[in-house]
Formats: C-alpha cells, sequence, structure tokens
C-alpha cells in the first residue's frame, strides 16, 4: 500500500504535519517519516498513517509559506533599521568620504538532509549571506567537521539536519534517546577544539526537538529545542542572517535573533555573542 517517497500524515497527531516515507519496515509494519517543512525524523506505524491529499497538501504548504513570509518580513523591518542606524553611524564617523562597502559573516552549513539545504541555500542568497553548504550525513558529521572549517574558514557554522526524541525513551536528559542530537554535540566539541572563542566562530546547532542544553555545553552559541517542539527548516538560516549582520562590536540581541525564526524561545535559545557583520573603505571600482 505504501512506498518510500508517499506523502502522508499520522492519524494519532490528528494530521498535524505533512511527513514523507523515507523507509518501510514491512515485518514490523514501521514506516521511517521524513517532515516536509520541520527537521523532524519520526517513525509510525503503518496503520497510522494516512495518505495526504492534494488539496492538504496545498494547504500544508500554503502554512508553511505563509510562516516564511512573516519571518522575512520580521527580518526586513529590523534590517532596515539596522541600516538607517549603520547610516547614521557613517555619516557622523566618516562625514568626508562615506564611500563604504559591507562585509556580513560567512557561514558554512553542514546539512543531513539535502533537499533542506538546497532550500537554505536558496534564502542565503535571498538575504544576501555568502554561505557555503555541505550535504554531510549526521554520523559523519563528528569526522569531518574539522577539515571542513579548515577548509572555508567560516565566521558561523551551523550543524542542523534530522533529529527527534524516540518514543520509547523517557529521560529527556539522556542523548541515548534522541536520533541525533549525539551526532550534533560530538560535532559542535570538534568545531570549539578547532576554535574555542565562541566570537571567533558562531555556532547554531540542533533540529526538531534536540537536546538544548547539552549542544549549549559542547560550545554551541545558539541552539535547539529547549521545550522539544519541532523547528522549522530555515529556523538555522534566520538565526545566521542576523548574527552575519550585527556588527562586530554590538552584542546579538538574543530576543530579536529568537522572534525572528519560526518557533521562538520554546524552539531555539541560546548566549550571548558577538555580530559578524563590518564596514569597509573604500569600495573599489574594480
Amino acid at each position: 500500500m505504501w512506498k518510500p517517497g508517499d506523502k502522508v500524515a499520522r492519524k494519532s497527531y490528528g494530521k498535524d504535519l505533512c511527513f514523507v516515507i523515507v523507509e518501510m519496515d514491512e515485518k514490523s509494519q514501521i514506516a521511517v517519516l521524513k517532515g516536509l517543512d520541520v527537521r523532524l525524523i519520526a517513525d509510525a506505524p503503518l496503520s497510522d498513517l494516512e495518505s495526504v491529499s492534494e488539496e492538504e497538501l496545498r494547504e500544508f504548504e500554503a502554512r508553511a509559506e505563509t510562516a516564511e513570509h512573516e519571518c522575512l518580513r520580521l527580518i526586513q523591518t529590523r534590517r532596515s533599521v539596522d541600516e538607517e542606524k549603520r547610516s547614521l553611524r557613517s555619516e557622523s564617523r566618516y562625514e568626508s568620504n562615506p564611500d563604504f562597502f559591507e562585509r556580513p559573516g560567512r557561514v558554512l552549513h553542514l546539512d543531513g538532509d539535502g533537499t533542506y539545504l538546497q532550500k537554505c541555500l536558496q534564502m542565503y542568497r535571498e538575504l544576501g549571506i555568502r554561505a557555503t553548504g555541505q550535504h554531510v550525513l549526521e554520523a559523519q558529521m563528528p569526522s569531518r567537521v574539522k577539515s571542513l572549517l579548515e577548509t572555508y574558514e567560516p565566521d558561523i557554522l551551523i550543524v542542523t539536519g534530522h533529529d527527534g526524541v524516540i518514543k520509547k525513551g523517557k529521560d529527556l536528559s539522556n542523548l541515548a534517546n534522541y536520533r541525533n542530537s549525539e551526532n550534533f554535540v560530538k560535532t559542535v566539541q570538534t568545531a570549539r577544539r578547532h576554535s574555542r572563542s565562541m566570537d571567533d566562530l558562531v555556532i547554531i546547532a540542533g533540529a526538531c526537538q534536540s537536546h538544548f542544553e547539552a549542544l549549549l555545553e559542547a560550545g554551541a552559541n545558539f541552539a535547539s529545542s529547549p521545550q522539544r517542539i519541532m523547528i522549522h527548516a530555515l529556523d538555522p538560516v534566520f538565526i545566521a542572517e542576523k548574527i552575519a549582520y550585527t556588527p562586530i562590536n554590538e552584542t546579538i540581541n538574543i530576543y530579536d535573533v529568537v522572534r525572528a525564526t519560526y518557533t521562538g524561545t520554546d524552539g531555539v535559545g541560546g548566549i550571548e555573542s558577538r555580530g559578524k557583520y563590518r564596514l569597509g573603505l573604500p569600495r573599489s571600482k574594480y
């Protein structure tokens, strides 16, 4: 009846999310599901699945698009205010020669999901952020992150993909009860050994329901998920945008960062960190 690639929803959850079937076990009658617009991997009995009609799929996509547009609106509103402040600062300090160029922070984005990665890279382009993306399976991230950091030397590192609390797990403080939190934690620890200063390399880590406290303890500046909820596929991008465009002499406003995400403080949190935006002078004509 079912096959990988089918779009389904879970009856027991009131068909709240749309998933794609990625794996099936006919013997146990269990399917592994990937969220269409949330960074969640879940499993469900085949009997709990229900097909998503074309009309329902359009409704899911419309809700996701509305949420993305609202996040973008908040970012654009905040950015226009920030640009006005930078303009006033530039005029007061360099009235004789206001010929500046901008240098926002550079991003290295490691993503366990290639489809989400392409979506994120498109959003980076739209937001004017210099970003390099690498599709790396979550289990391979700890062994690959060091060489990637040496190759690309980013200002901001994103470590994301899919995660989720394992149903049978009851102790949410135990990394063993998460699908990929331990892989994310090990990746952050390796990255921190490469760059120990939390201002030199700003790290954003985690996915849906990830072990927030363990990620921060490992050295992440921002992480998901404080309340173990779903996060949107683009939430890491929206955090990176605020970091990339906050001046280096300013501390990032954590409230502004979280407000520009889809899930808010239940889905994302972090600690005070410095921005990565620099002004340069003069603007080259070549």
